[in-house]
């Protein structure tokens, strides 16, 4: 499941020239017994199974052999909640090490209830979590995190600039963007986009972005310190909404 990830767009082509590699471990191929068991009662009682805590431990330990250099993530609900400046972060920790040594990220996806606590304790570094939601698993949630994770790497996007100019990479959300036919069912791309002027069609992206910020996430504002230039284009945003109101 995972490594279908690698098969499709992006990441695709990154693993095809070499700038990423994804190896997926199975727990079940470190099992002892016929039926190849991953899963067992809760202590205390209670609905559901936990990932037995012996084969975790074997599994993951064949994977820290293979990348001795590599950080262990549980994919859990109870993690730091993942964002693009986290992930900015943890990109440049990758690429800044990997001048001298291969290092790279180990995710350990949880199944059933979660894992023995134990194994938090003995092998994993961090706990992630991508949302306040429930999965089945977490190799969905690592299935997200290699794909948001490789578009930062150098060299992966067509645009040295694309991955800059993605929502919450100032911590504001992208500015609408637009393409052929110039009306569509008769809305008209802004005038501004098609003025050549690129001073103005930035100060427009950038007024834009303030401003679908303000009405949809007022939560990033909050944490951000505004120049002044910004906090008058925000203005000039709110008061054309109040006109079209």
């Amino acid at each position: 499941m995972v490594q279908m990830v690698t098969e499709f767009g992006v990441v695709s082509r990154a693993a095809g020239q070499g700038l990423i590699e994804l190896h997926c471990i199975n727990p079940r191929d470190y099992t002892t017994d016929v039926h190849r068991t991953v899963d067992d009662r809760p202590y205390g009682g209670g609905p559901g199974m936990v990932m037995k805590a012996d084969i975790l431990l074997s599994t993951i330990r064949a994977a820290r052999a293979q990348a001795p250099l590599s950080k262990v993530v549980y994919l859990s609900p109870q993690g730091k909640t993942v964002d693009q400046a986290m992930l900015k972060g943890v990109t440049r920790s990758l690429i800044a090490d990997g001048k001298d040594h291969s290092p790279g990220l180990i995710f350990l996806c949880g199944r059933y209830e979660g894992i023995d606590e134990r194994i938090i304790e003995l092998e994993v570094d961090e706990e992630w979590s991508i949302g306040d939601y429930v999965l089945s698993g977490g190799e969905l949630g690592a299935m997200v995190l290699v794909d948001a994770i490789t578009r930062l790497l150098p060299g992966v996007l067509g645009h040295e600039q694309s991955a800059d100019q993605d929502s919450f990479s100032e911590g504001l959300l992208d500015c609408p963007h637009y393409t052929r036919p110039e009306v569509l069912e008769g809305l008209s791309v802004p005038a501004v986009l098609k003025s050549g002027d690129h001073g103005k069609i930035a100060q427009w992206r950038r007024m834009q972005a303030l401003g679908r910020t303000s009405l949809r996430r007022p939560d990033l504002l909050d944490e951000l310190e505004l120049s002044e230039q910004d906090k008058k284009l925000l203005e000039v945003f709110l008061r054309q909404q109040e006109s079209i109101k």
